[in-house]
């Protein structure tokens, strides 16, 4: 008979992360008093099999890709699939194609919000290796629920982004190498001092939201503030989410989820593909011009509008490099925010 599941453990990584899972999961005992879910940041091309085959090689716990309402059980691991959220509710997972955070799906954001909601103060988050800051948010809400926090020391990380951004924003539980996570683990669970605390009505909301993978203008609304802004990826109203450590978050009421950080670069790369567009569209127009019948153009007014149409080309892509190097400048001014 399956034990009851007290204890939920999430592991987020992106870049680096597989080999950071690998060295994580070596360091867990067989007979660990939890059920640990994994999201690593994976395309959709990722052969699962490959991966769960390296996962498992030194691991005492069985580690399998879990199927829309698979029974949460102790003592196992849980990958998320690619290309799909892995999702928590009491006692069993969900696997859902929803709208991607931060372009991510699966989303270590949306593992971390669900269990917390969940699961409450039993849950432990870990966030591992990896660029960017997918996890904060989720880290954010399972500290909210009392739960416990865990952060891979950037300067043990392959690519410190996400440690970073989840230590700038969060007062972490244990900020520690590798190595000596297992051992930290193995102390809080065999203390089994969890105890059942509330979840914030905020938590809750952003939560079931996800679970259902869509909802309404004013519901979404609820969680923060109406703005003038549109969502890149499905042009829906953004509304603005303000933490209590400072991060904030914009959510569509379709379900993209974007740090602001990351709605940055967005609308940076939907004003590049637009400059893009405006230039091709110009050159299609200057060659048209410049075959157009003799007797519906005169040679003189022909060069004149090709000379201005170049005059605009030159114009737009002096614009998309001004905008190019701003954008540079401001990555370089987000990488040391992150790294000090």
């Amino acid at each position: 008979m399956a034990k009851t599941v007290r204890n939920i453990i999430t592991i987020g990584a992106s870049a680096g992360g597989l080999s950071a899972v690998s060295k994580l999961l070596t360091k867990l005992p067989a007979d660990l008093d939890a059920a640990v879910f994994i999201v690593i940041h994976l395309g959709k091309a990722a052969i699962v099999d490959v991966v769960l085959n390296m996962l498992g090689k030194n691991s005492a716990l069985k580690i399998s890709v879990p199927e829309d309402g698979t029974p949460i059980n102790t003592g196992r691991v849980y990958l998320a699939p690619a290309d799909s959220h892995m999702m928590l509710e009491k006692g069993h997972i969900l696997i859902k194609q929803g709208a991607k955070e931060n372009h991510w799906r699966p989303s270590i954001d949306v593992l971390f919000r669900t269990a917390a909601a969940a699961y409450n103060s039993c849950v432990t988050g870990i966030i591992l290796t990896g660029l960017l800051d997918d996890g904060t948010s989720g880290m954010a809400a399972i500290k909210k629920c009392g739960g416990r926090c865990i952060v891979q020391e950037p300067d043990n990380a392959e690519f410190p982004d996400m440690p970073n951004n989840v230590l700038n924003n969060i007062e972490v539980d244990y900020r520690v190498q590798i190595e000596e996570m297992g051992y930290i683990l193995s102390d809080l669970y065999s203390r089994n001092d969890c105890d059942a605390a509330s979840v914030p009505d905020d938590v809750k909301l952003e939560s079931a939201i996800t679970l259902r993978m869509a909802t309404s203008l004013p519901v979404t609304a609820q969680l923060g503030t109406l703005t003038p802004f549109t969502c890149p990826d499905c042009g829906g109203v953004l509304t603005q989410i303000d933490e209590p450590n400072g991060e904030t978050r914009y959510r569509c009421f379709t379900g993209h989820v974007f740090s602001e950080s990351f709605l940055d670069n967005q609308y940076a790369d939907k004003t590049e593909e637009t400059l893009w567009v405006a230039i091709r569209m110009m050159e299609e127009r200057r060659n048209f011009i410049n075959t157009m019948r003799k007797n519906d153009i005169n040679k003189k007014e022909r060069e004149e509008r090709d000379q201005e149409i170049l005059v605009h080309i030159e114009r737009l892509k002096t614009i998309m490099q001004e905008v190019a190097k701003s954008r540079q400048e401001l990555t370089k001014s987000d990488h040391k925010k992150i790294e000090s």
